[in-house]
């Protein structure tokens, strides 16, 4: 299986790209994984609606050009579907049923995703109704990718 992270802005601390590192490291056994990176635009301070919609305009072009016909396409929405870890193993495992042999999964920027990369998304995933540093999302993802690759082989994993 390919998997894709497609997310909008470099990591800048040290301690999250070394657990993103881990966690791909970890990943290689399971899968194939690559994580993109797209330029994030600036977001002045009090920005109006229209100013966050041309960014998101913006952000969403340079992931779409990432975005693979065939592939199944995650995004990464606070108004998505909860599952549980369980719940995601067998997304991804049902997936792979299907004959999908290619997932990406999209992490927008400090505002959110553009509407046409929601709607391009074949499914919209939430982790919580809470918002979380985009950063910082890379790493809590990968780790719950590894989780359901662990769940799918029946393996243990720390609770």
């Amino acid at each position: 299986m390919q998997i894709d992270i497609v997310a909008v802005g470099k990591v800048k601390e040290r301690y999250l790209r070394d657990a993103i590192d881990e966690y791909s490291k970890r990943l290689s056994r399971y899968c194939k994984l690559d994580i993109i990176e797209v330029a994030d635009e600036k977001t002045p301070d009090h920005a109006s609606e229209a100013v966050e919609r041309q960014i998101r305009g913006k952000e969403g072009e340079r992931i779409a050009k990432h975005l693979r016909d065939g592939a199944f396409v995650i995004a990464l929405a606070i108004d998505g579907t909860m599952l549980t870890s369980e719940g995601l193993a067998d997304k991804i495992n049902q997936l792979g049923l299907r004959g999908v042999s290619h997932i990406q999964l999209v992490i927008g920027g400090s505002i959110g995703l553009d509407d046409a990369i929601l709607r391009r998304a074949d499914y919209r995933l939430s982790f919580s109704k809470m918002t979380f540093p985009h950063q910082l999302m890379r790493v809590i993802l990968l780790e719950q990718i590894y989780r359901a690759y662990k769940i799918n082989a029946h393996e243990p994993y720390h609770k």
